[in-house]
């Protein structure tokens, strides 16, 4: 039978999502899961995103065929009961027959959160701490500037076969010491949100304005020389899945 189910897991302590040879991983945890309630056979994890070193998730999806003994309406216990404490599944149901959640997600969303206060070290866990005043209403300004269809290129890495993607939403709010940028697309780049985030905090700071982010976006060359914020900061918070436009041909790097 075929499963998918969101995912949940501290980044922290894991070398990414998906599985290396040399590194701890949330794939790899997941499989090790799920091997033993199938007899010691690999079950293989398909993920929405492949999230990198450090990089936390509240909303991943993951799809995995199953022909273990342990009945659906308890596989979900039995899975979590197998798993660290800094990863978990939920809302685990059947799914069609060649469901594949990298390939269904119409949209993905990811928060980048940045403590702008004192030092916190239970905050700055999965935020990054910025000690300095932010003005968060040029960046909310200056995020608009990654709005629409972009060649992406200086937001991504030199290895990105197809640097053009649809950016559907930036959205960058304050609630008390809190700033919480939230980006929104078909698919991304790798690495491309913390250097999204990298220049913002950059206009937060009043070292760069919306024109130069503008500029910086249209130069095809690495913005701020590559600089990206610290992937603690970064949740894969939600993935939209449904059906997507047959020329649709933005896919996860």
């Amino acid at each position: 039978m075929r499963y998918q189910a969101r995912c949940e897991y501290d980044g922290t302590d894991f070398a990414g999502f998906q599985l290396q040879l040399n590194g701890r991983t949330v794939q790899g945890e997941l499989e090790a899961a799920l091997a033993r309630l199938n007899g010691g056979e690999r079950v293989v994890v398909d993920g929405a995103g492949r999230t990198d070193a450090g990089v936390h998730a509240t909303g991943q999806v993951i799809g995995f065929t199953y022909t273990g003994g342990v009945p659906g309406g308890r596989l979900q216990r039995a899975v979590n009961a197998l798993l660290p404490r800094d990863v978990a599944i939920r809302d685990l149901r059947r799914a069609p027959d060649g469901f594949h959640p990298r390939y269904a997600a119409r949209y993905r969303e990811y928060r980048y959160t940045v403590w702008n206060g004192p030092r916190s070290p239970l905050r700055e866990r999965t935020a990054l701490g910025v000690r300095a005043p932010l003005d968060v209403a040029a960046m909310a300004s200056a995020g608009l500037v990654f709005v629409g269809r972009h060649d992406l290129s200086s937001f991504g890495d030199a290895h990105d076969r197809s640097p053009v993607r649809t950016v559907h939403a930036v959205r960058v709010r304050k609630a008390g010491r809190l700033v919480t940028i939230d980006v929104r697309a078909q698919a991304f780049l790798r690495g491309q949100v913390r250097r999204m985030v990298a220049a913002l905090l950059e206009v937060g700071h009043g070292k760069m304005d919306e024109a130069g982010l503008a500029a910086a976006l249209t130069a095809r060359e690495p913005a701020l020389n590559g600089a990206a914020a610290p992937a603690k900061g970064l949740c894969l918070r939600h993935v939209a899945l449904g059906r997507r436009p047959k020329d649709d041909k933005e896919d996860e790097e």
